[in-house]
């Protein structure tokens, strides 16, 4: 990964910044895509973990109305407490975490239209008590819609990683999200390469997904290249477990990586 510190650019290093609406909180970090199935909420919950580790107050917002992921890679099973006003969040592994999916059955569909998910959204920020954190992140849904609409007018975004596999077809999603936070004129911290390669027995990369389109994406746009996450089996089967590779096997490879970004982002912005 680059040395040089991410998270802010030069415009805005060292100036004051704008209050940031979601109380209890300093940063708002959004983790997106544009497109679904390249390990969007893998990388929050395990960023949001690492960010943890080296000494920050984290919470996490599982922003995906439709599809929730939080409650299965946390497994977190219990609903959120309420003081009558506003909900609490759910404690794990020393994050406070929310989701529609702890106040759903797992197999119930979010049969929603719009306005909707914006009041959930709403309530999310406004009617929780996150407490004290340093960051929230934000895992988003996948698409330009009404979810990425309202944090980047309403909640005022801080800052935006953007996560894509090496494939073509995944690269013109994560173009049009490129261009809509651009547009919206939310900070875009970076891309991430994630499942950018399969390490094999005999020590060599095995580009299972086609190679450099993302670093090429980050360039074209100007944008920085935050580096590469490799496919390693056991990131989805712990994932699955509901314990993340960084809080099981916080020594692995992967993990590394993951504390290594979460560093760089810390000193940028705290």
């Amino acid at each position: 990964m680059d040395d040089k510190k991410v998270g802010l650019n030069e415009a805005q290093r060292g100036k004051s910044f704008k209050k940031n609406p979601i109380n209890g909180t300093k940063y708002t970090i959004a983790i997106s895509s544009a497109k679904g199935g390249v390990g969007k909420s893998t990388f929050a919950t395990n960023f949001a973990l690492a960010l943890s580790k080296i000494g920050c107050k984290v919470g996490l917002l599982d922003a995906d109305i439709y599809g929730p992921s939080l409650p299965k890679l946390f497994s977190i099973n219990t609903k959120p407490e309420s003081d009558g006003k506003s909900l609490i969040p759910v404690m794990k592994y020393g994050i406070q975490c929310m989701s529609i999916g702890f106040l759903t059955d797992e197999q119930t569909p979010m049969i929603w239209r719009g306005p909707m998910v914006t009041s959930a959204i709403k309530t999310f920020t406004q009617k929780v008590l996150w407490k004290d954190l340093d960051f929230i992140i934000v895992d988003m849904p996948p698409g330009t819609g009404d979810t990425q609409l309202t944090f980047s007018q309403e909640i005022s975004l801080d800052g935006v990683i953007i996560i894509s596999t090496p494939q073509e077809i995944a690269l013109q999603d994560v173009i049009r999200g490129i261009k809509m936070f651009d547009k919206l004129k939310v900070n875009i911290i970076g891309l991430i390469d994630n499942m950018s390669y399969f390490k094999g027995d005999d020590g060599k990369k095995y580009p299972i997904f086609g190679e450099g389109g993302v670093k090429r994406t980050a360039h074209e746009f100007n944008k920085k290249f935050l580096g590469e996450i490799p496919i390693n089996p056991n990131v989805g089967k712990l994932g699955d477990m509901g314990t993340p590779i960084v809080e099981k096997e916080p020594d692995n490879e992967i993990s590394k990586i993951y504390i290594e970004l979460a560093k760089k982002i810390k000193l940028s912005y705290l």
